[in-house]
């Protein structure tokens, strides 16, 4: 063992490796190399797994034909706003969690989570009636013509409808991964996809035969369309949802509910910190996605091969980008717990490491998505216009990822330490000024490429700036957030 480490069983577990934070242990490399593997390998399988749901669920619409998925593809940009919303809202939260555990607070961190539950259960359902308000005119403002526009309209207000059980999903998984429990969330992630694929079979598709070897078997269904899409999904996050604030309630270790009875009002100090670290962020969300749907109208006028093949080369990009989005919620935990625990330099090597391991795990990515960027787009359409436009501009986007990797876990880093302000910043300025800029030029004379080859150019700008952020190490000086 490396001098200066503290002795560990070979395969010592995240908690025992967890607990050296807070206890003002060392840590060797190796220690803290095995720690962000361990809290990143889960969170990473479970973004995978929502991937392979989308992809599922894009094959399954896209079997259809493209006006179908074109109609999901239309509103698929406000959701993301919605989601992004919520998980502001809930992060504001966890991270003052994160710093309590690594602080050695548990009980204050538990008074943390049930004020937190009042509080975003009320948020979740005042999105939730602002979604169903705008579901009617929805695909019209965003450019969407008759063909699509009633399926949309229907797929974006069941999603609304089921902002509540979404947002205290968010919440939940949230606490879980802050208190260092990576594997219940991850677990869960990947039961709803199973689930989704069930229910949207069972949804999308009329009654029908399948033959097998020996026998034919009849297939139920409803026969659904859009709309099955949207009530499978909404399902599977239902039930997602309850068991996850189950395992919060009543199986963790950290913040396990029903030891107490503590109060659920909120207090303002709470409240305050959680808005200061929430609000950037979900107004990040909420600026960014604006800018996504303007390129939506961007993309719109293009016709319906081009917004079918720019939703589903989304999807397929995803499968490179999610893994750093796994190791951003490690990242998150791991900061954020040593900040509490007063461990700054401790902090900085876990941040180092995060984002080095996020950038090598996307460029690998990148290469696999730029090789069989056709094949991708083969599992989702049989539609060889939308496959080869789709092809096209994923193999333009490869050649960002590993920057976009630097930006999505330095994010995670500076989340953990309470730092959203000037990041959310970063995120805008570029999205705004530069890709959207460029897409508006671009788009006139390249079609759907311009628009990617925008999006390239900006993403690698915004990860480079995320870096000189990161070895400034000016994100590093924030004073963690221990009282409620």
């Amino acid at each position: 063992m490396p001098i200066g480490g503290t002795p560990l069983p070979k395969m010592a577990t995240e908690n025992a490796l967890l607990q050296l934070i807070k206890d003002g242990k060392p840590m060797t490399w190796g220690q803290q190399l095995t720690l962000t593997a361990q809290l990143s390998a889960p969170a990473i399988m479970a973004q995978l797994s929502s991937i392979v749901m989308q992809y599922i669920d894009a094959a399954m619409v896209g079997s259809l034909g493209k006006d179908p998925a074109a109609a999901i593809g239309l509103v698929s940009t406000t959701t993301w706003l919605f989601g992004g919303v919520l998980s502001a809202a809930a992060s504001g939260f966890a991270v003052q969690v994160a710093h309590l555990i690594g602080a050695n607070e548990p009980e204050r961190a538990r008074s943390v989570v049930r004020q937190s539950m009042v509080v975003c259960l009320g948020f979740g359902l005042l999105i939730m009636l602002i979604g169903c308000a705008i579901s009617g005119p929805l695909p019209h403002w965003l450019g969407g013509n008759e063909a699509i526009n009633a399926d949309s309209s229907r797929y974006f207000l069941v999603f609304a409808l089921c902002v509540p059980f979404l947002e205290m999903s968010f919440l939940a998984g949230a606490m879980l991964r802050c208190s260092g429990n990576m594997k219940v969330p991850g677990a869960l992630n990947v039961l709803m996809c199973v689930l989704d694929v069930i229910f949207n079979f069972l949804l999308i598709f009329p009654s029908h035969e399948v033959s097998i070897p020996g026998m034919t078997l009849h297939m139920p269904g409803a026969g659904m369309g859009v709309l099955g899409a949207a009530l499978g999904t909404a399902l599977a996050e239902a039930v997602t949802c309850l068991l996850m604030l189950y395992f919060l309630w009543f199986r963790s270790r950290e913040l396990q509910m029903s030891r107490n009875r503590g109060s659920f009002r909120p207090t303002m100090g709470c409240v305050k910190k959680a808005v200061n670290i929430g609000l950037p962020m979900g107004l990040q969300h909420m600026l960014m996605c604006s800018a996504h749907i303007a390129i939506t109208r961007i993309v719109a006028p293009l016709g319906n091969v081009a917004i079918a093949a720019n939703s589903f080369a989304i999807t397929a990009e995803s499968l490179c980008y999610m893994p750093g989005y796994g190791i951003a919620e490690a990242a998150t935990t791991l900061v954020g717990q040593s900040l509490g625990a007063g461990r700054r330099v401790l902090m900085r090597r876990f941040a180092y490491i995060a984002v080095g391991s996020g950038m090598a795990i996307m460029t690998v990515m990148a290469l696999l998505l730029y090789g069989g960027a056709q094949w991708v787009m083969q599992m989702m359409t049989s539609d060889t216009h939308v496959v080869a436009l789709g092809a096209s501009v994923l193999r333009i986007e490869a050649w960002a990822e590993p920057l976009f990797g630097a930006a999505i876990v330095s994010y995670g880093v500076f989340v953990g330490a309470g730092d959203t302000k000037i990041p959310s910043v970063m995120n805008l300025s570029c999205i705004w000024i530069i890709r959207l800029t460029l897409a508006i030029l671009l788009a006139s004379s390249m079609g759907l490429r311009g628009v990617w080859l925008a999006m390239c150019i900006e993403l690698s700008v915004r990860g480079t700036i995320f870096l000189l952020r990161l070895l400034s190490g000016r994100w590093a000086r924030k004073p963690a957030q221990t009282t409620t």
